[in-house]
């Protein structure tokens, strides 16, 4: 039962960053057109920073798994044909690194661009050469982040329901017996 909590856990680590992502792209939406801030100047963009962090407590550890290629478990070779090959090669060391790790927002940065400086002499906030600096925003990009971050908020969504699933149908299996 100890898996099921921790795969939630991981995939709800996901929805609250990806929700932290979501409404960061909103407010540099939001601000495609403000010129003036309380530090001074356009509005900056902000992009979010993730970061893997091992789950606290791992309940499976697996550094090197032995396998044999992949040829020895196919069900149509013959037994003496898939006993000759498997005496011949040795076992596959396959390195692997199954350390469960969840999603955490490391923090939420400004972009360094510079911004679009665009010839507004009548605006107020334009200099005495009659530029307005604007957010160095591209919408475009932002929609494309947004879809981004919508469609993992979709997937790790689809993983809660999947593992609650597994989880009733365990329970089902043991409730017949």
């Amino acid at each position: 039962m100890k898996a099921f909590f921790q795969a939630l856990e991981i995939s709800s680590s996901a929805l609250r960053a990806e929700r932290i992502r979501i409404n960061t792209i909103s407010s540099n939406l939001a601000n495609i057109h403000t010129t003036r801030t309380p530090e001074g100047g356009p509005y900056i963009r902000k992009e979010v920073i993730f970061k893997a962090e091992p789950v606290k407590d791992e309940f499976w550890v697996e550094k090197n798994i032995y396998l044999r290629p992949l040829v020895f478990h196919m069900f149509y070779l013959p037994d003496f044909i898939r006993e000759r090959i498997k005496e011949r090669l040795p076992p596959t060391k396959i390195p692997v690194d199954s350390t469960l790790a969840e999603v955490k927002v490391e923090g939420i940065v400004e972009d360094p661009r510079p911004p679009v400086l665009k010839y507004e002499p009548g605006h107020p906030d334009a200099d005495e050469y009659g530029y307005v600096a604007y957010p160095n925003i591209n919408p475009i990009e932002e929609m494309v982040n947004l879809i981004s971050a919508q469609r993992s908020f979709e997937a790790n969504v689809n993983a809660i329901n999947v593992t609650k699933d597994i989880a009733n149908s365990a329970l089902a299996i043991g409730r017949r017996t």
